[in-house]
């Protein structure tokens, strides 16, 4: 599915669902004869359509969502309940459609948060919609317009200093320039952002680009503590995804998984603490103290995420943008066990 539902006519609190750019439309779609173009077309009168997706397995139920909530705002005045012309007079049934709320799932399943509250670790912090879908647009634009670099399953750049996979850490004395102008917006608003302590522009000189294809992860690790400082920024773009912590009570900063070679069933392990949040495009999440320092972050190499019963497909890439400030010498954190710098045996 899109990611969105259709939402109730009342909110619980007697309200309608909130303007956005996406829209849920009823009585369009494959199974009543109306293509991707035919709908792309009617609605693209209104603004530029950012992608269409089935609102559900009936093929008469469409979500159209929009770069801007103007125009849907627009297409919503001007075509619900009216016979639009350019579907051949059908008459469409158009509310704002809602993102699809994860639930804890059933049957001992990992359950899955919305908010970083929820979530429970110490110095996890997550905002929703910290940029806006024109400055999201505006920040893929600016990175495919510059050369990526490829990994085994994912493309990536890098900004300020490059992060050497091989050692997983940096150079400190190859340094490549200035952050590029194009993030500056954001820069400005992690200044404000909540949890971080004395933060300025000046404290992040470092930023990695990823761009996941629809299905790829990332491995369960806890970014070296002698690489960087504390906080780390990751500002998710394009596609949502599921992010997992998880806490090795015996482990080092090398992840069980990572020294056996795989991925995802150490979860099994005694003594694993596992959490996960729900991460939506647009959303910035902040790693710092303990959530940084002593849990391994990892996302699941799934093209669809049941989440709580509600089956959610990867069926776009996602770009996330790291924002972190490069250690100029060794951690000396209260997370010792997890501490490369003074953990040396690991």
């Amino acid at each position: 599915m899109s990611g969105y539902t259709r939402p109730r006519l009342l909110a619980e609190d007697g309200a309608p669902p909130p303007a956005s750019a996406v829209l849920y439309v009823a009585n369009c779609g494959p199974a009543v004869g109306v293509t991707d173009a035919d709908v792309r077309a009617a609605f693209g009168a209104f603004g530029e359509v950012a992608e269409v997706q089935p609102a559900d397995s009936s093929g008469a139920r469409v979500i159209v969502r929009f770069h801007e909530p103007a125009a849907a705002e627009a297409a919503l005045a001007a075509l619900h309940g009216r016979p639009c012309d350019r579907l051949a007079g059908r008459v469409l049934h158009i509310r704002y459609s809602v993102p699809v709320k994860p639930k804890a799932p059933r049957g001992g399943s990992l359950p899955v948060t919305l908010t970083a509250s929820e979530l429970g670790i110490p110095g996890i912090y997550m905002v929703e919609e910290f940029v806006t879908a024109a400055e999201e647009q505006e920040l893929l634009a600016a990175v495919d317009s510059r050369p990526w670099k490829s990994l085994a399953k994912r493309r990536v750049q890098h900004y300020g200093y490059e992060f050497l996979y091989e050692t997983r850490n940096v150079d400190s004395k190859q340094f490549l320039g200035e952050l590029p102008a194009f993030v500056s917006t954001v820069l400005e608003k992690i200044t404000s952002y909540p949890g971080v302590k004395k933060c300025t522009i000046r404290l992040i000189d470092q930023l990695t680009v990823n761009e996941y294809p629809c299905g790829v992860g990332l491995s369960p690790h806890i970014d070296t503590h002698s690489a960087f400082e504390e906080m780390i920024f990751s500002l998710s773009l394009a596609g949502p995804c599921i992010m997992e912590f998880r806490k090795y009570r015996n482990g080092s900063w090398r992840a069980p998984s990572v020294a056996k070679g795989a991925d995802e069933d150490i979860s099994q392990e005694p003594e694993c603490i596992r959490k996960a949040i729900f991460l939506p495009p647009r959303s910035m999440l902040l790693m710092s103290g303990e959530g940084r320092y002593a849990w391994h972050h990892y996302i699941p190499h799934h093209k669809i995420d049941d989440v709580g019963g509600q089956v959610i497909k990867r069926n776009s890439r996602r770009v996330s943008f790291t924002f972190r400030k490069v250690r100029m010498g060794p951690c000396d954190c209260e997370y010792k066990q997890f501490c490369d710098s003074q953990n040396k045996k690991c």
